[in-house]
């Protein structure tokens, strides 16, 4: 229990504390959140890795090359180096 109580009892905590809800935060650990925006941008597929679209691919693609576009099509594999960083967004790891 905290110890910073406004002058009075240290057995009850305050209604206005108990009403927001604050019991409730300092009994139970906080819940891990999945990056939301990871979630959105990144796909684990079966064999484990991780992959994302292309950048580059939206618009102004007349100045692009046929080539650099058909290149653009596939799914990219996150790189070893960035794989651990981006299982942490995912709460993989």
């Amino acid at each position: 229990m905290p110890t910073n109580f406004p002058q009075g009892s240290t057995s009850v905590l305050p209604v206005k504390c108990r009403q927001k809800g604050v019991i409730a935060r300092l009994l139970i650990m906080p819940k891990v959140k999945t990056n939301s925006s990871a979630k959105k941008r990144f796909k684990v597929t079966g064999t484990g890795e991780i992959t994302f679209q292309k950048a580059f691919k939206r618009h102004i693609l007349t100045k692009k090359s046929t080539k650099r576009k058909r290149a653009m099509r596939k799914d990219g594999v996150v790189h070893s180096a960035n794989k651990d960083f981006v299982m942490r967004l995912l709460r993989l790891k």
